[in-house]
C-alpha cells in the first residue's frame, strides 16, 4: 500500500503548476526564435502570468476526468473536448480536429494529413496532468498519456514525448536527482525512437563536459531534417535545461529558454519538473511573487471557461480530490498521512508499458466490453479509390470465459467486404487456451459516393445482451 504525505504531495502539486507558469510567462516572448537566446528573467508585467495552451488544455484534461472518471477516459473521450472546448485549429491542432469531424478515431485522427505536425511538440506540453494525478506511478501517468496524445500526433514520436515527459514528472515525486528521472523516462519509450536519440545526446554532452550552446547547436544538427517546433529537439532543450542548470531553479529555465525554438513549452516544462522536486515552497520567493497565482487561458471555448480552476491553488485542490479516484480505477491502494511518504515496492509494474503501447498500428481502432476487447488494424492509411481493395486486421481476447462471436458488417453504399461469420475467442488463462482470435476483414471499394464513408462492424456474444458495433471510416481519394 502507498501511503502519501498529504502536505507534501499538495506542496509538489502546487510546485508543478507555478513553475510550469512561471516557465511558460517567461518563454512566450521569445517562442519561434530559431537562434540562441539570451535571456535573464521575466519580459512581461509584474502579476500578470502569460496565457499557454501548455496549460489550457490541461484544465480541460481535469474537467474531463470530473466529469467522465478515469474509469472511461480514453482517447474518443478527450477528442470530444478537443471538438467542443478547444477552440486553436493550429498546425496537429486542427488537423486532428478535421479529422475526427470526418469520423476518424484516435490515433487515426493524429496520423492522416499529419506529416508535417505529428512529431512536434504539442502533446508532451501537456502532460503534467497526468503525473500529479499519480505521483510516483508513472506506468498509470502513461496510460492517460498515450489517450491524451494519440487523438493529435496519432503513433508519432509527438506520443513518444508525451510518454517520455509524464514519466519524467511522475517519477519526480519520488526522486529528487535529475539524471536518474531522465533516465527511467528513456527507459519508458523505444530505443530507436528520435526523442530518445535527442534525450541521449543531451546527456552525453552533459557528461563530457561540452560546452551547453555547442551541445543546443548539436541537437539542431541531429534534428535539421524534421526542422523546428518538434518534439525531439526540444525535449533535448528541456534536459539541457535540467542538467545544465544543476539544480537551480532560475538557471535552468533561462538556459533552457535561451536554446530558442519552442521556448514557453521548454521553459514551462523545465518549470514544472523543478516545481515538483522541491515544491512550491521550494520556489524562489521573487519569482513566485513576480508570477501571481493566476492562471489565464486563451486556448478554451468561452462558453467554457467558467468550469475551469482561475488559480493554481484552485487546479491543485481538484487535482488531490481526482487522484484518490485515478489510483482506484488503476488497481492501486493508497492513503494519506502525515508521516514520510511510502511507496509501494511495485509501483513501477502498475499501468501502461510506454515501448509496448506504442506497437500499436498507426491506423487502428480499439474496442472493449464486459465479455471481450479488441483492436482493429488498418494495414495503411483508410483512404480508398474505386476499384481498390484494404485488409484490416481484428484481434479478439476474451475477458472472462470462452464465446462465440458472430461477426456482421453494414457496409455504406459502393462497398462490399469479405469476413468470417463465427469465431470462437478463448481467454488465455483457459487450461488448453488457444491463440487470440484473429481475422480479416477485406474491403473493397467498388463506386464510392461520398468523402467520408462508415461500415460498421457488429459482433454479437452467443447467450449475451448486447452487441458490441466497431465503426470504420473510410475516405475517398
Amino acid at each position: 500500500m502507498t501511503v502519501l504525505n498529504f502536505k507534501e504531495i499538495k506542496d509538489k502539486i502546487y510546485g508543478c503548476w507555478l513553475g510550469k507558469n512561471i516557465g511558460g510567462t517567461i518563454g512566450t516572448p521569445y517562442e519561434g526564435k530559431t537562434e540562441m537566446q539570451d535571456i535573464s528573467g521575466f519580459a512581461s508585467k509584474k502579476g500578470e502570468p502569460l496565457p499557454n495552451d501548455d496549460l489550457d488544455l490541461q484544465l480541460v484534461w481535469l474537467r474531463a476526468l470530473e466529469e467522465v472518471g478515469p474509469w472511461s477516459l480514453n482517447s474518443e473521450v478527450l477528442g470530444e473536448y478537443w471538438l467542443s472546448m478547444i477552440t486553436p485549429s493550429w498546425n496537429e491542432y486542427g488537423l486532428s480536429k478535421a479529422n475526427m469531424r470526418r469520423g476518424f478515431v484516435p490515433p487515426i485522427s493524429g496520423e492522416i494529413g499529419n506529416r508535417m505536425w505529428k512529431n512536434s511538440n504539442g502533446a508532451w506540453i501537456r502532460s503534467e496532468i497526468w503525473a500529479c494525478l499519480a505521483p510516483g506511478y508513472p506506468g498509470i501517468a502513461r496510460r492517460y498519456a498515450f489517450e491524451d496524445a494519440s487523438v493529435d500526433h496519432g503513433m508519432s514520436e509527438g506520443t513518444v514525448a508525451e510518454l517520455f515527459t509524464a514519466t519524467l514528472e511522475s517519477e519526480a515525486f519520488v526522486c529528487n536527482d535529475v539524471m536518474n528521472i531522465i533516465s527511467r523516462g528513456l527507459e519508458a519509450i523505444p530505443e530507436n525512437s528520435r526523442v530518445a536519440k535527442a534525450v541521449k545526446l543531451a546527456v552525453e554532452c552533459y557528461e563530457k563536459g561540452i560546452d551547453y550552446r555547442q551541445a543546443r547547436n548539436m541537437l539542431v544538427d541531429q534534428s535539421a531534417d524534421i526542422g523546428f517546433f518538434q518534439a525531439p529537439a526540444n525535449l533535448g532543450y528541456v534536459t539541457l535545461g535540467l542538467l545544465y542548470g544543476g539544480g537551480d531553479f532560475k538557471k535552468s529555465i533561462i538556459y533552457a529558454v535561451n536554446c530558442g525554438d519552442d521556448t514557453d513549452c521548454t521553459g514551462a516544462t523545465v518549470g514544472a519538473v523543478l516545481g515538483i522536486i522541491y515544491g512550491a515552497s521550494g520556489i524562489p520567493e521573487d519569482w513566485k511573487e513576480y508570477i501571481g497565482d493566476r492562471i489565464m487561458t486563451i486556448c478554451v471555448n468561452g462558453n467554457f471557461v467558467c468550469l475551469l480552476p482561475k488559480t493554481c491553488s484552485e487546479l491543485t485542490e481538484r487535482v488531490m480530490k481526482m487522484m484518490p479516484a485515478v489510483f482506484l480505477a488503476n488497481g492501486v491502494d493508497i492513503s494519506f498521512g502525515n508521516s514520510e511518504s511510502h511507496w509501494d515496492e511495485n509501483r513501477l509494474k502498475k499501468g501502461v508499458d510506454g515501448k509496448k503501447i506504442m506497437s500499436l498500428a498507426p491506423c487502428s481502432v480499439r474496442f472493449s466490453d464486459v465479455f471481450f476487447s479488441g483492436t482493429a488494424e488498418y494495414e495503411k492509411e483508410p483512404v480508398l479509390t474505386d476499384g481498390e481493395s484494404m485488409k484490416i486486421h481484428v484481434t479478439l481476447k476474451a475477458n472472462h470465459e470462452p464465446v462465440w462471436v458472430s461477426v456482421d458488417m453494414r457496409l455504406p453504399d459502393g462497398f462490399c467486404a469479405v469476413y468470417p461469420e463465427n469465431v470462437l475467442i478463448n481467454p488465455e488463462y483457459t487450461l488448453f487456451p488457444g491463440r487470440l482470435c484473429e481475422f480479416d476483414i477485406v474491403m473493397t471499394a467498388e463506386n464510392i459516393r461520398k468523402s467520408s464513408n462508415t461500415a460498421i462492424m457488429i459482433l454479437k456474444g452467443e447467450g449475451r445482451m448486447k452487441n458490441v458495433c466497431v465503426p470504420f471510416v473510410i475516405g475517398s481519394k
